[in-house]
């Protein structure tokens, strides 16, 4: 009979298992799909600076506020229960129109929120937000 030799059990595998890797790599994949969105959130931002692109349809009118506090439709001066009748008749008549909403950046932020409010109430869905370019 033929002696066998014993199978060498220090001998080095020649291949290497990528299953592990593998592994590895998709659990990292999904911990950064979903931690990236947390991650964006948590940016500073100093408003209202912004990229800005050109809105000129026929149907836009502007809301201003000045750093007083004053509100201004298309440059002129109201009080903001005139401007939400305003805001209801012009919806009325064309329920497509644009506002834009142009605000000094030290004013309170509660009173953007409050003529955002007004457009809601009068169902104007089309609004922009206007800002400085950034430099």
């Amino acid at each position: 009979m033929a002696r066998r030799t014993p199978l060498n059990r220090n001998r080095q595998i020649s291949e290497i298992n990528m299953t592990p890797l593998l592994d590895l790599t998709f659990l990292l994949l999904i911990t950064f799909m979903i931690t990236f969105p947390l991650i964006e959130q948590g940016i500073p931002i100093r408003l209202p600076k912004g990229k800005t692109s050109e809105i000129t349809p026929a149907n836009t009118f502007s809301v201003t506020v000045d750093e007083q506090g004053g509100v201004f439709f298309d440059d002129v001066p109201t009080e903001l229960p005139a401007l939400g009748a305003e805001l209801k008749a012009r919806a009325e008549i064309d329920p497509d129109l644009t506002i834009l909403v142009r605000a000094d950046e030290r004013i309170a932020y509660g009173k953007v929120v409050e003529i955002l409010r007004l457009m809601h109430d009068a169902h104007i869905t089309r609004m922009a937000l206007v800002t400085a370019p950034e430099q």
